[in-house]
């Protein structure tokens, strides 16, 4: 069944403005830097219930970190939709003094602000989160029953950068839960990162490698004592940035475009003497398709390739695994699934210069569902990936109210009749 035009005037007809944009508010004033997420997950369990939503339960995945989900009935026996996303944010370090003296000073009063409401979280992604709740409730409010049964899963520690935290353990503890028969299994996935409405079918896989560079380090009047890791990094960077060239030469992918390596730290060196240690540190970009093991071999070897003095040592580690000992695997799902096809119509009919097929140029925890389950997911949220994590986070107020009507229309027709 389409989206037309009627759907789309009565539910603009029954959207409550103030009430979206209160909820978006309470969102963003409810700290969840990861690791800190229980407060925001209580609030959502909260949402849950006023919805009507039945088996709402928090479940935590780390001591006093929950995840929280819950369902709303379908109409009938069709397939099972989950509405997923991260409720943590990254930290807010540094707003309170590059807006000091402004309306946007705090950085959770969703303060807005020629048209966009700033705060950490607008976009990364509570206005998401947000836009799934009031779809459910813009729906019950026009006299709308869903055909699918909605799976609602928000999950914590997505975002890195705190320690011991950003290693996806809401993600995995939900796919635990499903896989043991603990959770519904869905039949297609909506996890809502930021994409301005565009529908995101395909994402990149990565990985971050730390390279450890042990040479000896001497007094700089005797340096025929030392062994200089600096020197041999020298070389390694030079093997790393023709590494970088030969993944940029391979055919891109249509939607993911090209893989290449991207060098982020140099360190090393000492006072008034040969380096004894260095560190190099990057971040590799695959595409769908294409592995990590394989990709950490092609790595490595490039390295070990380089003609380095035999006295240095070389240690290779991998910080930040995903769905992956390595790092997160990348993803795709058909842009000619009847569910890609229906939210993209979804979205046009709000937003004709939105609903495109795109791909995502982040990482997220889609491949859980898509690799490890088999279960069909794409990105699609109001947002711009853009001014997440920055200083400058925010969302545009009409974008996000369009969302909320987009992702209404998409819930109607969902398993409904062909």
């Amino acid at each position: 069944m389409s989206i037309d035009a009627a759907l789309i005037d009565h539910l603009k007809s029954r959207l409550d403005r103030q009430a979206v944009l209160d909820l978006l508010a309470r969102a963003v004033g409810t700290p969840s830097v990861t690791g800190e997420e229980a407060a925001f997950a209580g609030l959502l369990a909260g949402e849950l219930e006023a919805l009507g939503a039945r088996d709402v339960v928090q479940t935590e995945f780390a001591p006093g970190r929950p995840n929280v989900r819950g369902l709303i009935p379908g109409a009938g026996n069709g397939p099972r939709l989950l509405l997923t996303g991260h409720t943590d944010t990254v930290h807010v370090r540094g707003w309170a003094e590059r807006w000091a003296g402004t309306e946007r000073e705090n950085p959770f009063g969703a303060a807005i602000v020629d048209g966009e409401m700033w705060g950490r979280g607008t976009g990364d992604l509570k206005a998401g989160i947000c836009t799934t709740l009031m779809a459910a409730r813009l729906l019950a409010q026009a006299g709308l029953t869903p055909p699918a049964e909605l799976m609602f899963a928000f999950i914590g520690d997505e975002e890195s950068g705190e320690p011991g935290s950003g290693v996806s353990g809401g993600m995995a503890r939900l796919v635990a839960d499903i896989e043991a028969g603990a959770a519904p299994r869905p039949d297609f996935a909506v996890y809502v990162e930021p994409t301005r409405l565009n529908v995101y079918t395909a994402q990149m896989g990565f990985l971050i490698c730390d390279i450890t560079v042990t040479g000896r380090s001497a007094y700089f009047g005797v340096p025929e004592l030392g062994v200089d890791a600096l020197k041999a990094s020298h070389a390694i960077l030079s093997a790393l940035f023709a590494h970088s060239a030969r993944l940029e030469a391979r055919a891109p992918h249509d939607l993911v475009g090209h893989p290449f390596l991207l060098v982020t730290t140099l360190e090393g060196g000492g006072y008034i003497a040969v380096p004894g240690e260095c560190r190099i540190s990057l971040i590799l970009k695959l595409l769908p398709g294409e592995g990590l093991d394989q990709a950490v071999v092609e790595l490595e070897a490039a390295v070990r390739a380089v003609a380095l003095d035999p006295a240095i040592r070389l240690d290779f580690a991998y910080p930040a695994g995903r769905d992956h000992r390595y790092g997160g695997t990348p993803s795709e799902v058909s842009p000619d699934l009847a569910a890609v096809r229906l939210l993209a119509e979804a979205v046009k009919a709000v937003r004709p210069d939105r609903g495109a097929i795109e791909g995502a140029p982040y990482w997220s925890e889609a491949p859980f569902l898509i690799n490890r389950l088999g279960i069909p997911a794409l990105y699609c949220a109001p947002g711009d990936i853009r001014n997440c994590h920055t200083l400058e986070e925010r969302i545009e107020v009409e974008e996000y109210l369009d969302g909320i009507v987009a992702f209404a229309a998409f819930l109607a027709r969902f398993g409904g009749p062909k």
